[in-house]
């Protein structure tokens, strides 16, 4: 099911049959509308991602919405699409000056979210990034830039850890004795994981043999996977969107290169769609870091089987990936917060996030929400998965857990 979009598209959330079961019951419909951004990319290459993240927020103001909207008003979503950074700035631009958005929601896409949320910092128009990792997003001293996912520095600091702890360990071997290799795409997303995963690792005393970036448009990854090869590389691990995603694991099967283990960071190795196109025999053992996923123990994430439930009545299909999940994990504790405040100004929203304190365990992600230091929420965290028999599945941490690790050593 495909869903297209033009800078023109307005779309009304309301209530429906699924969100009442998520609720438990509805509340008096709200009669009255306030408007929210929302901005993502939702053409072009990063679009599959952005429709699925825009899927979580539009699920969080269906449920909204059936309980009586925010302060009494119903919920509309003014729709954005953000394909590069100039049209991220010029939606943001419209969505402010002309639509009169009370706040953005957003992105996905690191990029996109830096250059438009700079709009809306200028405009005093608060910017909720729901899904974005770089490290920019929320360490340029903003004051109207709040994000509730976790980041590049979660990201890799659980990647570090799931290979000291976890993989090492299964595979028998000391963690410092494996040659590491780091790949990443070369846009704020990519660089700043790369960073933190250099720092961790130096931490731990692994032994990281390459490092190398390359744009998210490249059409050929040989060179890279020859000088894994020829490096010895054991532990790859690879930043990437989806398209570079699929063009790493088909080359490297292509050559023969069998590292000891592959670690996604997200993007494109926590999509259906990456496993569908390289093969269940190719993605099979693959590790991966990133946003909760759907196969995870639902004590450790409440309320995430009622989601499915929701997703897949909605739009017809399961979850593509865990980008949805953590947009209506995200949107809907905003909205909650907005709801219990006084107004709809910048302030007064500004005012009623800060006041937000759900605890680690409270969503259907797993995360809590607290906005701490530089506006970011201070309890998120990333999950470790890897693809077993063709489902994404959550190894790591144990709390979370819902399989073993399998290797093939």
């Amino acid at each position: 099911m495909t869903m297209k979009y033009n800078h023109k598209f307005r779309r009304t959330v309301i209530s429906s049959l699924v969100a009442t079961a998520l609720l438990g019951g509805i509340s008096a419909p709200a009669f009255a509308e306030v408007k929210f951004g929302a901005l993502y990319p939702l053409s072009g290459g990063l679009a599959l991602l952005g429709e699925e993240s825009y899927r979580g927020l539009e699920l969080a103001v269906d449920q909204i919405n059936a309980n009586g909207g925010v302060q009494g008003e119903n919920v509309v979503l003014e729709t954005g699409d953000a394909v590069d950074n100039n049209q991220a700035i010029g939606e943001a631009r419209r969505l402010i000056s002309r639509e009169d958005v009370k706040a953005i929601f957003g992105t996905y896409a690191s990029s996109r979210s830096i250059a438009a949320s700079q709009v809306a910092e200028m405009s005093k128009v608060p910017y909720f990034e729901l899904g974005a990792v770089a490290d920019d997003v929320t360490e340029r001293g903003l004051s109207y830039v709040f994000r509730t996912n976790p980041t590049a520095y979660h990201m890799a600091e659980t990647i570090i850890e799931m290979l000291v702890e976890g993989i090492a360990p299964e595979l028998g071997v000391e963690p410092s004795d494996l040659k590491i290799g780091i790949i990443h795409e070369d846009s704020n997303y990519g660089s700043s994981v790369a960073k933190h995963q250099r720092a961790f690792a130096q931490e731990h005393g692994l032994n990281i043999v390459m490092e190398e970036h390359y744009p998210a448009t490249s059409v050929d990854m040989s060179s890279i996977v020859l000088s894994l090869q020829n490096r010895g590389v054991d532990v790859v691990l690879q930043t990437s969107y989806q398209d570079d995603s699929v063009l790493f694991l088909r080359q490297a099967d292509e050559r023969g290169y069998k590292p000891k283990a592959i670690i996604g960071g997200g993007g494109g190795y926590s999509m259906i769609q990456t496993a569908e196109a390289v093969g269940a025999d190719t993605i099979e053992g693959v590790y991966n870091v990133d946003f909760t996923q759907y196969r995870i123990n639902p004590e450790f994430a409440p309320g995430i089987d009622a989601f499915v439930e929701a997703y897949e009545e909605k739009y017809g299909e399961s979850p593509r990936s865990g980008h949805s999940l953590m947009n209506y994990a995200g949107a809907l504790e905003l909205l909650r917060a907005i709801d219990s405040g006084n107004g709809f100004s910048a302030e007064e929203i500004k005012e009623a996030v800060l006041a937000m304190d759900v605890p680690v365990g409270g969503t259907a992600a797993g995360i809590g929400m607290m906005i701490g230091e530089n506006n970011q929420n201070q309890r998120a965290r990333m999950m470790g998965m890897q693809w077993q028999d063709g489902a994404l599945t959550t190894v790591y941490p144990e709390e979370a857990s819902v399989a073993e690790m399998r290797t093939s050593q």
